[in-house]
C-alpha cells in the first residue's frame, strides 16, 4: 500500500503537554513547520524552527485573535488534491506550499459551560479556526493527517515511531474519522448550550467507547459509552458486562436517595432487599433477609465504608458486584478472596438528569425522575393519622417503589424490605405476590406498611392489605375511585397518605 510522506506540518493547539515529543520526532524526520502564536513559540523554546502563519498568509492575527488560519493560503494547502493537475498549477501560481499534517485542538468549550462562565466567556471559547483546520484535513484524508485532539497523539507518534514520518490511506481514514469525531462532538456541545431547554432537536454525544463482552444477550453486540472511570475505582474483579451496567446504575440511582447508613441487594435492576439500620452490618443482615434467595448472584450497593464485621458476613454469599464510597482494608482481603468478584468505590455519584431510549423509528427523551417524596410532600387522607414510625415507613418504602418496575407495590416495617410485587400487569397481582413472597420469608406484616407507584383505581388493595395485617398506605392519589380507597381505610383502621406525584417505571 503506498505511503505518503509527510513534508510540512502546520501545528496550533491549545493544550500543549505532550506535543514535545512529537515535535522533535516529526523534526528529526525532516518535517517543516507552521504554527501560530503561543504554539510557534512552544516549538521554537525547543530549538526547532517554525514559519509563523502571518509570514504565510501577508496577515497578522486579527480581531482579538478570531481570525489567525482562516486564509486560502492555509486552507489551499490543505485541500488541494495531490493528483489532480488544476489544484497543483493553482498552488504554484499563488505560491500556496502543501500542508501534509494538521494537529490542531479545540478551545474547552464543554470545561468553560461546567465551569459556570457567563455568556461572553462561554461564546469566546467556541472555535472557529480549530474546527475548520478539522474538517479541511479530514475531507481530504487522502493526502492529509489530521490530529484532532490529544487523544490521538499516541496513535500518531506510534505510527512515526514504526514507519516514519509516512502514512497510508487506511491510516489517513482512521485519524479522519476520529476528527469527525471531535468536530461533532463539539457541534453538538455548542448546540445543547444555545437550545437549553427547549429540546429543538436531539443531539447527544458520548466518547469513550468499551466495547463489552456482548449486550443483554450473548448473541448481542453491546458497547457502553461514558467515562466510567470518572464515577468508579474498580478494586478488582472481571470485565463490567452490560447487564451488570444495568444493575449499577440502578442500584447507584436507589442509594442516592438515602441519607441513613443503607444497604441494598438488587437484581434484574430491581431491589430484592433493602433495610436501613445504625450500624452497618445489622443493614446487610436485615437486606439479605428480604429475599436470600434472590440475592445470589446479585448487585451490592451501601452508602457507608465497609467494614470487616460487614465483609466477612457479605462473603458467606455469592455475588456478582459490590459497590461502596470505600472499604476498611481488612473488608478488602475478605471480599477480595473471590478473584471474578468486582469490587468498585463510588467515587463520584453525580448522575445525567436527562433519559432517552430508541423508540419505533426515533428517540424517545424525558427528565430524569429525581423528586423524592418529603413529610411535606404527605396529605393525610384517612381519619386515622400515621404514628411516627409508620411515617418513617412511608418514606423508606416509597423510596424504594420509585425505583421499582411497574406496576408495583412495596411492603416495608422498621425501614426494611419486607417483600415487592415487581413488573406485574396488575396492582393486584402485585400485592399478592408481595403479601405470597414475605410470607415465605416469615415476615410479620402486622403494623407493616404498603408503597405504590401509581394510584389505586379501585379500593381492592386496600381491602387486601388490611387483611394481611398492613396498617398504613402511601400513594400518589388521583384516581376517581380515591374517595372508596379512602373509605376502605377508614372502615379496616388503615392510615392513608397522597403525594400527587407518581413514579411509573418501565
Amino acid at each position: 500500500m503506498e505511503r505518503k510522506k509527510i513534508k510540512r506540518a502546520l501545528v496550533s493547539v491549545y493544550h500543549k503537554d505532550k506535543l514535545d515529543v512529537i515535535i522533535k520526532t516529526l523534526y528529526a524526520e525532516g518535517v517543516e513547520f507552521i504554527s501560530t502564536g503561543g504554539t510557534q513559540s512552544f516549538i521554537e523554546s525547543l530549538d526547532i524552527p517554525c514559519s509563523a502563519v502571518e509570514d504565510l498568509t501577508g496577515y497578522p492575527s486579527i480581531l482579538g485573535g478570531r481570525v489567525k488560519t482562516l486564509h486560502p493560503k492555509v486552507f489551499g494547502g490543505i485541500l488541494s488534491r495531490r493528483d489532480l493537475e488544476q489544484d497543483n498549477a493553482q498552488l504554484a501560481e499563488y505560491e500556496i506550499p502543501e500542508i501534509d499534517l494538521v494537529i490542531v485542538d479545540l478551545y474547552p468549550f464543554e470545561a468553560t459551560v461546567a465551569a459556570g462562565a457567563d455568556e461572553p466567556t462561554t461564546i469566546e471559547k467556541i472555535d472557529i479556526g480549530g474546527i475548520s483546520l478539522i474538517r479541511a484535513a479530514a475531507k481530504n484524508y487522502r493526502d492529509v493527517v489530521i490530529v484532532a485532539s490529544q487523544d490521538q497523539y499516541e496513535a500518531l507518534l506510534d505510527l512515526i515511531n514504526a514507519n516514519g514520518a509516512q502514512t497510508n490511506i487506511e491510516e489517513r481514514r482512521w485519524f479522519a474519522k476520529e476528527a469527525f469525531a471531535v468536530s461533532s462532538h463539539y457541534d453538538s456541545a455548542i448546540f445543547n448550550y444555545f437550545d437549553g431547554e427547549e429540546k429543538s432537536a436531539f443531539r447527544m454525544s458520548e466518547n469513550n467507547p468499551k466495547v463489552l463482552r456482548y449486550g443483554e444477550n450473548p448473541h448481542q453486540r453491546g458497547v457502553y459509552f461514558g467515562k466510567f472511570d470518572e464515577m468508579f475505582e474498580q478494586v478488582q474483579g472481571k470485565e463490567i458486562s452490560y447487564n451488570n451496567l444495568l444493575d449499577i446504575d440502578a442500584a447507584v440511582n436507589l442509594i442516592n436517595d438515602f441519607e441513613d447508613i443503607t444497604f441494598a441487594i438488587l437484581k434484574h435492576n430491581n431491589a430484592c432487599g433493602i433495610a436501613s439500620r445504625p450500624v452497618l452490618v445489622d443493614a446487610w443482615l436485615d437486606a439479605l433477609a428480604g429475599d436470600p434467595v434472590s440475592a445470589f448472584g446479585g448487585v451490592l450497593i451501601t452508602n457507608a465504608i465497609i467494614d470487616k464485621a460487614t465483609a466477612l458476613e457479605m462473603n458467606k454469599i455469592f455475588f456478582e458486584v459490590v459497590i461502596a464510597p470505600d472499604y476498611d482494608l481488612d473488608a478488602i482481603e475478605i471480599l477480595s478472596q473471590k478473584k471474578n468478584r468486582i469490587i468498585l468505590i463510588l467515587k463520584n455519584a453525580k448522575l445525567k438528569t436527562q433519559q432517552f431510549r430508541t423508540l419505533l423509528n426515533g428517540v424517545l427523551m424525558q427528565d430524569k425522575d429525581t423528586h423524592t417524596e418529603t413529610v411535606e410532600d404527605m396529605k393525610v387522607e384517612t381519619q386515622k393519622t400515621p404514628t411516627e414510625q409508620e411515617i418513617e415507613d412511608l418514606i423508606f418504602a416509597n423510596k424504594i417503589v420509585k425505583h421499582t418496575k411497574s406496576n408495583a407495590i412495596v411492603l416495608a416495617k422498621n425501614k426494611q424490605l419486607c417483600a415487592s410485587g415487581v413488573g406485574q400487569t396488575s396492582r393486584v397481582d402485585a400485592l399478592v405476590h408481595a403479601i405470597e413472597k414475605a410470607e415465605s420469608f416469615k415476615f410479620d406484616l402486622q403494623g407493616a406498611v404498603m408503597a405504590s407507584d401509581a394510584f389505586f383505581p379501585f379500593p381492592d388493595c386496600v381491602q387486601i392489605a388490611a387483611e394481611a395485617g398492613i396498617t398504613s398506605v402511601i400513594q400518589p392519589g388521583g384516581s376517581i375511585n380515591d374517595s372508596k380507597s379512602i373509605e376502605t381505610c377508614n372502615e379496616k383502621g388503615l392510615s392513608m397518605v397522597t403525594t400527587g406525584f407518581r413514579h411509573f417505571k418501565h
